[in-house]
């Protein structure tokens, strides 16, 4: 051991402090704990000897809006397909618009294919009664606009099976009355008035049927229904032995007296057995009864 080491030994810790300065420990700078935010604890210089400062980074798209703008997308999709599927249950709109048209068209399909098959094998006088039906019972469960539609489909099917004859002499004689009828009673109108108006109705079409017969065969048949009818009466009057010769003008007020009671007794059979019909068929709230056909009912 050397002189210098010895003294070194025997001095105080004061003045070995200026011999051997105390040093600290080497430490690095603390890293920020977000290096793209802007409240980083140091900058960016603090990592380098050099003074060089860098611009903070900003990105130019935003990720928390563009998974909102996603979700967003989804849900209104979501809402949609909800949507649809609200419609397409048995309470929606588009399930009922779609019922009505089913059941418009198959009414339509079963009135055309029974008057086709009554009238090709001459069995119309007994089944005359029941091509109205479908058109009351459509009128009375859809509306009026949905009987109209079954009477025009009815009509159109019977034009194409049969021609357009048939298809007049169906709208004339059975798809008229059974579209006032069905009117009426959706209205909730009194047996009585609807008796009248179906009257009205069945006679307007019977003479339009006479009229349309009359422009296809080229002979007037309403001519010689009155001549006839005046025949008739006057052969009537002479076997009384009253000598009088019937106008013309009465004539033609005791043909459409006859008329209107021929037209009144069927339309009245037609409320009688369609009510029946209707009440059968679970409807018996949507109808309008006289007070003894519903004790019998």
């Amino acid at each position: 051991m050397t002189l210098l080491n010895l003294r070194l030994l025997y001095l105080p810790s004061a003045s070995l402090r200026q011999f051997y300065p105390r040093r600290n420990p080497l430490s690095l700078p603390e890293s920020p704990k977000n290096l793209f935010g802007r409240n980083a604890s140091l900058p960016y210089s603090a990592l380098s000897p050099f003074p060089i400062s860098f611009p903070e980074f900003q990105p130019r798209v935003s990720i928390s809006g563009a998974e909102k703008h996603a979700q967003k997308e989804e849900e209104e999709d979501g809402g949609g397909i909800s949507m649809e599927y609200e419609d397409l249950g048995a309470e929606g709109e588009i399930f009922r618009q779609t019922l009505r048209l089913v059941e418009c068209a198959m009414f339509a399909s079963i009135s055309g294919l029974a008057y086709f098959l009554s009238n090709s094998l001459a069995i119309e006088n007994y089944f005359g009664c029941f091509f109205s039906l479908p058109i009351v019972i459509s009128s009375i469960r859809w509306g009026v606009a949905a009987g109209r539609k079954t009477m025009v489909a009815t009509s159109m099917l019977l034009l194409t099976l049969a021609g357009p004859v048939k298809a007049s002499t169906y709208l004339l004689m059975h798809g008229v009355v059974g579209l006032a009828m069905g009117s009426l009673w959706r209205l909730r109108v009194n047996w009585g008035l609807s008796i009248v108006l179906c009257t009205i109705v069945r006679a307007t079409g019977a003479l339009g049927y006479v009229l349309l017969s009359s422009f296809l065969i080229r002979e007037n048949i309403l001519d010689l229904i009155t001549v006839n009818l005046h025949a008739s009466l006057t052969y009537i009057l002479t076997g009384m032995g009253v000598n009088t010769i019937p106008s013309m003008d009465a004539i033609y007020a005791i043909f459409g007296s006859l008329l209107l009671l021929n037209c009144g007794f069927f339309v009245f059979l037609l409320h009688i057995l369609h009510a029946v019909f209707v009440a059968k068929l679970g409807m018996k709230a949507s109808l309008t009864l006289p007070e003894w056909l519903e004790k019998a009912i």
